[in-house]
């Protein structure tokens, strides 16, 4: 279907060319007075035309017409003619005739003007079609004369004045067939042609500087095409006038402003093309207003399909651009090669010299035309400037290439578009082809001016740093979008010509002549390679060979930039195939071998045009299920490998975006990091005999496989991190580089590779480089990335977090290698970063350094849980305690080696941030609870015990069975506070089990970290010894004795004798004497009524006495002294509360302007039993809630979607796989731990007696976890995680009834539902120890100082949360709401109805006060199943500053068999930067401590110290 040229057969084969007419136009614009000499001819016609000129009411009221026949008008219109070719000096003349014919044309208006003869307006289209031919006059040069030497020699003023004319008069037809309505075709006809001949007289010409052709190119040329395009939708030109078309604007093509014009009238064509092909949802092609209107709006779609397909292949074959010896062999060409003495062959002339740019501006055309189809067009300007300029920056037509060009006519000399000719005009024209709406998603849709080279990418192809998950900017695809196939019926045989200029042919030697365009332009079979070739070969074109006789400036490598174009327009349109789209084995073949030959390496290592172009637009290349596209991976890594690891890219093109082209090669890496071990040893196919040799592609003896590339990526991927200077590329690379070392680790696990490294020894230092086993790869990447984050990205933010959570990745992966100093220096580093960022100066504190220390301190706590044993290191422990003292006071303790250790009690504590101190202590927490614990053999579901006052109530000896409530089991307890953040459940009943009446108190203990049950005994032996009974039979008393001895009369002394012989002191009087104080006033009334006392007691005791000895024999049985038995009854809250320090009279007896350490609760006070309740209710780990959907292929409603889970027979294979990879299955209701929904979250329930069993059988697709029963969970140390797959029959109307009810209580402890101004209140209760010296305690920091404390207590930093002020209001994303969705068409992503499947979800987290989440605010993860096995990621998601979480990156390839833990990861890490952004989320240790100090506040018991010494030795009273 393509056009062919005039040679060959073709659409218009059948059809003659007018040509013919073209020449004869000359003959028939011969006038009779042509006949006589000059200055007879002159002199007529000057008479004549001045006094018809008289009459046009141009410079007087017009009047009518003497001219009354047709004899009189033919007559005169020979003397016309006949003026229109006289000399140019004689100018007032040809204006004279200009001004005639032009007034007498408005015949065919629709009000002819009154100067017409009456002949003309009685039949105006016969007199047309004879004055535009006449006019041909004008535009021709007269014989003898050459018009450049002519113009020279006349001046610029005459040059003006003639061109003023030509444009009258271009102007005047233009108009005329724009208003007149009654042309007839012949008229059209005469009209076209008459364009045709003159455009082809000025045209068809070498280019001359300053000559007429160059000063009317532009102008000539739009007329020409926009008539044309007008003709279309009038009168549609006859097929023989589309073939002259087309044959005459093959001899301009020397001419720029041609390929301008073309570029422009297509474009306009193509937007309406679009609209009625595609309907108003296709993406608009933006082209300017002017342009727009060219096409009427009541043009029928098959006239505009029509026309945009012809004037679409009027130019022939846009490659014969790079073929100089076609574009010069026109009649015109060989005319000057023969009459020129410097010219000996047709394609050494200057003006061919343009033609490498001609040829890029074309092949930019066709290549914007691609892009308005595949929906991504944008506009932009062509650059305006100096084809030399161009050449002297060694190629600046970089990918994006300067466009630059030579307008025509010029800027300083061009008319304006009023055609005035005031000399002030002639310099303000802007040519109507300099804004052309051509563009593209490229990199080189946007060009930049010479003074700005290095401005940066174009807005279409470049990447929002900090405002995405990793995903670029570039305009998406349209969905509606033409198959790729179709795109490449019709532009892939020019762009593929185009894409092998200068290649080297498949076979040597054989060079034969230029191909006809019938047979390249032949459309490919589907299954048979083109037989024309025999082979699949590379095209050169022919006048491209080395032929010394081609002028320097024509050589092969300044065709670079439009070969550039044209590969960066094929990779568009690969990459662009939609999910189960087939594209043509040949189209598939054709490209691999363009893009072999683009992706060749040259020797300078330079990365030129052509393979930037590559890179720029095939990042989507490994992610598209594109058949063969592995034979290009090792050409792919060998490009990469000169762009990456290089940190001063040598680039042939300097005004193009090194950040962009490093973006695209990463992109392009992170496809291919998991190929090797997906792979492993399937070998690589060499592409094609095409004269490729190198090392690292391998041999036909020993292919290259996948195996041996896994080096290279490493390498490639660490080297390129090494030097990467930009924030965004440097988390991708970091993401994938956790995705490499997870893989690795998690293939030896399995087994399925065989390393060459035997064993811990074998990854030595020499060999670490070399090797790429996950140990190596675990040492290499907490090298860089510890280096890396201390020395070079500590100031940025996401780099930070991303490396932060690369180290936590790291630190979870299963290494069977674990080099345990490895692991030691990495926590080091953790720290001293820590330490580095605490100590910066005050003014670089902010919210995100306090941010990047938060998160060194979660994973300084990841590091410390799992690997436990760097705790037992002395140095390691010291360097971690000494951070986290950092982190919470503000200094430490041990400063320079020089410097004396500070004690805590002298220390003012002053922390970077509340934030920080926070962070610090829930490190603290981890390492006092948590490391070498977790997990607890009951598992990780939950963190505190699961035994509450219910439930050992019910093991004690007094419970006799029955229901026990809350309210009932809270009255068998003593409920105390410590230190202001701990509450203690005392319980003095022994449990049943305890068969030793000791004193036994059980606690249950409320703090930070969560709730923890204790039993203690106080115990005089070691159990061990406590089974023996010592029971010693009784004695009985003593025998009496007569002989009581001697008694000695002897005055004992306290001290010797020689003491009173010793002078006494000051000292020794310092201590008065009893009889000093007896004697001294006031002390003998005391004496005395001591005295008094003593006798009294002691008269009442005698006669007690003597009434007992009275009445009872001697001895008395029942006075015996027997052993007593032993005690049942102790108060062993009591005992408990002295033996641990809280009732000393020390603290009893405290300040009076603060509290003890030791508060008692009043738990008889209604509402207690609830809070205590709430307090268990608020975890003491993060929790957070993922909702995964199936979606099969083309479905958009939430009813289809949610149905999928129902069965497995709806979901992929290796869905139920993933599900559970992501954690493990729990049971809602006997799940201590989050289950998604606060309503089953931590608390152990019976089920509910309901048939839900039967409604997940066996072959359930994933419906069994929707939260009904079961749902799939994780957790750590710090955070738990719920994966809930919701279903059809399943939703969230199941929680209806308690999300209706009032959960104030609980939901206002969730997640982010406190605000941290609770803890400003000035009724805050302050346990304060009073010592010598008051401090502050760590957890008393964000309180309000009370009125009694001194207020010059000191200022906080910058950075550093004031107490007293209010804090920012709660960001409405703490609810972090992600989605995993599973995509059978990777298309379907953009209809997926997130906001209908949000109200489908739900966490019970409605009653805080949380607005609820838009689908803006929702992260989701697209996961799409490609053939070969792999997934393919898509991220979508809230922009933000914190919003690009990793290791998941958008367009990333990952393997199933870590597809699991790395959405885990994400997810986690996409919640903790969302909590990290809001600065009013309090950790849960806080607002646990917060609900303590509330309940303080609420239930206090208010007793005096004796009454609370008194109630201890009471009995609990219930």
């Amino acid at each position: 279907m393509y056009v062919k040229d005039s040679e060959g057969s073709g659409m218009y084969s059948e059809w003659a060319s007018l040509s013919s007419l073209i020449q004869q136009s000359n003959e028939e614009s011969q006038s009779v007075l042509g006949k006589f000499p000059m200055v007879a001819g002159k002199d007529v016609a000057m008479a004549v035309v001045k006094q018809l000129s008289s009459n046009l009411g141009l410079t007087q009221q017009a009047e009518c017409s003497p001219l009354a026949t047709d004899r009189e008008v033919q007559w005169c219109m020979e003397v016309i003619c006949f003026g229109l070719s006289l000399p140019l000096t004689e100018h007032d003349t040809i204006r004279d005739c200009v001004n005639v014919y032009c007034e007498w044309l408005s015949a065919l208006h629709p009000v002819p003007k009154i100067c017409v003869p009456r002949p003309v307006c009685e039949d105006p289209n016969l007199y047309a079609r004879k004055m535009i031919n006449h006019f041909h006059n004008l535009f021709k040069p007269r014989k003898g004369e050459v018009w450049s030497f002519l113009y020279l020699d006349l001046g610029p003023d005459v040059i003006n004045r003639q061109a003023v004319l030509c444009h009258r008069v271009l102007r005047t037809l233009q108009h005329l067939t724009q208003l007149s309505s009654t042309l007839t075709r012949e008229t059209w006809e005469a009209l076209l042609l008459f364009l045709l001949a003159i455009n082809d007289t000025l045209l068809a010409p070498p280019t001359i500087k300053d000559d007429v052709g160059d000063q009317l190119c532009e102008r000539v040329l739009s007329v020409l095409f926009e008539v044309w395009l007008l003709a279309c939708f009038r009168c549609f030109p006859s097929p023989p006038l589309w073939k002259t078309f087309r044959e005459t604007c093959m001899n301009w093509r020397h001419r720029i402003a041609l390929i301008e014009q073309w570029n422009r009238v297509n474009l306009a064509l193509t937007a309406r093309l679009l609209e009625f092909m595609y309907g108003s949802a296709f993406p608009e092609l933006k082209i300017p207003e002017e342009d727009s209107q060219l096409i009427p709006n009541n043009v029928s779609a098959d006239c505009i399909a029509q026309s945009w397909f012809r004037f679409m292949h009027c130019l022939g074959n846009p490659v014969d651009l790079c073929r100089p010896a076609t574009i010069s062999q026109t009649q015109k060409f060989l005319q000057f090669a023969i009459t020129s003495e410097n010219v000996v062959d047709p394609c050494q002339h200057p003006c061919l010299s343009n033609l490498p740019h001609i040829f890029l501006k074309a092949i930019k055309g066709v290549a914007g035309q691609v892009d308005a189809f595949l929906g991504v067009a944008q506009p932009f300007t062509w650059d305006e400037g100096s084809i030399n300029e161009r050449e002297k920056k060694e190629g600046a037509s970089s990918h994006p290439p300067s466009a630059t060009h030579s307008p025509t006519p010029p800027p300083q000399r061009r008319l304006a578009k009023s055609f005035s000719v005031a000399p002030s005009a002639v310099t303000k024209g802007i040519p109507k082809a300099s804004l052309l709406g051509l563009t593209s998603s490229r990199a080189s849709a946007t060009t930049h001016p010479p003074s700005t080279p290095n401005s940066g990418p174009s807005s279409t192809s470049s990447l929002t740093s900090m405002l995405s998950l990793g995903h670029d900017s570039r305009s998406p695809l349209a969905p509606t979008r033409p198959k790729c196939n179709s795109i490449l019926h019709m532009f892939g045989e020019w762009l593929f010509e185009a894409a092998y200029i200068g290649c080297e042919s498949s076979h040597p030697g054989k060079t034969g002549p230029v191909k006809s365009e019938a047979n390249m332009n032949k459309r490919p079979s589907s299954l048979l390679l083109d037989s024309r070739k025999g082979s699949l070969s590379l095209s050169q074109p022919g006048s491209l060979t080395d032929d010394p006789d081609i002028p320097p400036a024509l050589t092969i490598d300044k065709y670079e930039a439009g070969r550039a174009e044209a590969l960066g327009a094929l990779c568009r349109i690969f990459c662009a195939k939609k999910t189960g789209e087939d594209i043509l084995p040949v189209y598939l073949a054709r490209y691999y071998l363009a893009m072999q030959q683009g992706l060749k390496i040259p020797e300078t290592r330079e990365c030129g045009e052509t393979l930037a172009s590559i890179l720029l637009n095939s990042a989507d290349l490994f992610r598209l299920d594109l058949d063969g596209v592995q034979v290009l991976v090792p050409y792919v890594i060998e490009a990469l490998e000169i762009v990456l690891p290089d940190k001063e890219l040598k680039m042939k093109t300097p005004s193009g975006s090194k950040t962009e082209l490093r973006r695209a090669s990463i992109h392009l890496l992170l496809s291919m990091l998991v190929l090797p071990l997906h792979f492993q040893n399937l070998p690589i196919k060499e592409l094609g005999n095409t004269g490729v040799s190198s090392s690292s592609l391998g041999s036909e003896k020993n292919p290259l496989t996948f195996a041996q590339l896994k080096p290279r990526l490493m390498n490639l991927l660490i080297n390129a991190l090494q030097v990467e200077g930009d924030p965004q590329n440097a988390q991708m690379l970091l993401g994938g580089l956790l995705l490499s070392v997870q893989d690795s680790a998690a293939a030896e696990e399995m087994d399925q590779i065989t390393q060459l490294d035997v064993g811990p020894s074998s990854d030595t230092t020499s060999n670490l480089l070399s090797s790429d086993s996950a140990h190596a790869l675990f040492v290499r990447a907490t090298y860089l990335v510890c280096h890396r984050l201390i020395s070079s990205w500590k100031t940025d933010l996401n780099v930070s977090l991303a490396a932060l959570e690369l180290l936590a990745g790291l630190a979870r992966t299963n290494i069977k290698e674990t080099d345990a100093l490895e692991c030691k220096r990495a926590v080091k580093w953790l720290c001293d970063y820590i330490v580095s960022q605490c100590w910066r100066p005050p003014q670089a504190h902010s919210k995100d350094l306090h941010s990047t220390i938060v998160a060194a301190f979660q994973c300084a706590a990841v590091w410390l849980v799992a690997h436990p044993y760097l705790l037992q290191d002395k140095e390691g422990l010291t360097t971690v305690l000494e951070v986290v003292e950092l982190g919470i006071s503000g200094t430490k303790s041990q400063g320079k080696p020089s410097e004396p250790i500070k004690m805590k009690d002298e220390k003012e504590l002053k922390p970077a941030s509340m934030r920080v101190r926070d962070a610090a202590e829930a490190l603290l927490t981890v390492i006092l609870e948590q490391v070498g614990y977790f997990p607890s053999p009951c598992g990780a579901e939950s963190l505190s015990s699961l035994l509450d006052e219910v439930s050992l109530l019910r093991h004690c000896n007094s419970w006799i069975g029955g229901e026990v409530t809350r309210e009932m089991a809270v009255e068998r307890f003593r409920y105390f506070v410590v230190e202001n953040s701990t509450i203690l459940a005392l319980l003095e009943e022994p449990l049943g089990n305890d068969q030793d009446p000791q004193p036994t108190v059980t606690v249950l203990i409320r703090g930070p970290s969560g709730r923890h049950a204790w039993t203690m005994q106080l115990r005089h032996l070691p159990r061990h010894k406590s089974g023996t009974k010592y029971h010693a039979p009784n004695p009985g008393r003593p025998v009496p004795m007569s002989d009581v001895g001697v008694k000695h009369d002897v005055k004992h002394r306290y001290f010797p004798e020689s003491v009173d012989r010793i002078p006494q002191c000051k000292v020794d009087k310092s201590i008065p004497s009893l009889d000093s104080f007896i004697n001294s006033e006031g002390g003998s009334a005391v004496h005395h009524h001591l005295l008094q006392v003593i006798e009294h007691q002691s008269s009442l005791e005698d006669a007690a006495v003597r009434e007992h000895s009275c009445s009872s024999k001697y001895p008395d049985p029942e006075q015996e002294c027997t052993p007593p038995t032993p005690s049942q009854e102790f108060q062993t809250a009591r005992l408990f509360l002295s033996h641990f320090g809280f009732l000393s009279f020390d603290i009893l007896g405290n300040a009076p302007n603060t509290s003890a350490p030791l508060t008692a609760l009043d738990s008889s006070k209604p509402g207690f039993w609830q809070d205590l309740e709430a307090l268990d209710n608020i975890s003491s780990r993060t929790c957070d809630t993922v909702h995964i959907f199936y979606v099969r292929a083309g479905q958009k409603t939430p009813e289809e979607i949610l149905s999928n889970v129902v069965s497995d027979q709806s979901v992929h294979p290796n869905f139920l796989e993933f599900l559970l990879s992501l954690g493990w299955p729990v049971n809602v209701y006997q799940h201590p731990g989050w289950t998604g929904h606060i309503s089953t979250s931590w608390r152990v329930m019976t089920p509910p007696q309901t048939g839900s069993a039967d409604l997940h059988p066996n072959n359930h697709g994933g419906s069994l976890y929707n939260g009904e029963t079961h749902v799939l969970y994780w957790a750590d140390a710090s955070s738990e995680i719920a994966f809930v797959v919701p279903s059809q029959h399943f939703s969230s109307d199941h929680f209806s009834t308690y999300d209706s009810c009032d959960t104030s209580d609980i939901s206002n402890t969730t997640q982010g539902s406190f605000e941290r101004s609770i803890s400003d209140g000035s009724n805050r209760v302050y346990n304060i120890r009073t010592s010598d010296k008051p401090r502050t305690l760590s957890l008393d920091l964000d309180k309000q100082a009370c009125p009694t404390m001194p207020s010059n207590s000191g200022g906080f930093e910058s950075g550093r949360r004031r107490p007293g002020t209010s804090r920012h209001p709660l960001a409405s994303h703490t609810n972090t709401k992600v989605f995993v969705v599973w995509i059978e068409s990777f298309e379907d992503h953009l209809h997926f109805p997130l906001s209908e499947l949000l109200v489908t979800v739900s966490t019970g987290q409605k009653g805080s006060g949380l607005p609820r989440p838009q689908d803006r605010d929702c992260f989701v993860i697209f996961l799409h199943s490609l053939h070969n096995g792999l997934m393919r990621v898509k991220l979508q998601g809230p922009t933000g500053r914190m919003s690009l979480a990793t290791p998941l990156v958008d367009g990333m390839v990952v393997s199933q068999r870590i597809l699991g833990s790395l959405v885990r990861q994400t997810t986690l890490n996409m919640c903790r930067r969302r909590r990290l952004d809001n600065d009013s989320y309090q950790p849960p240790h806080v607002r646990r401590r917060l609900k303590v100090q509330e309940m303080i506040q609420k239930y206090p018991c208010e007793l005096t110290e004796p009454e609370l010494l008194t109630s201890l030795f009471n009995e609990t009273t219930f």
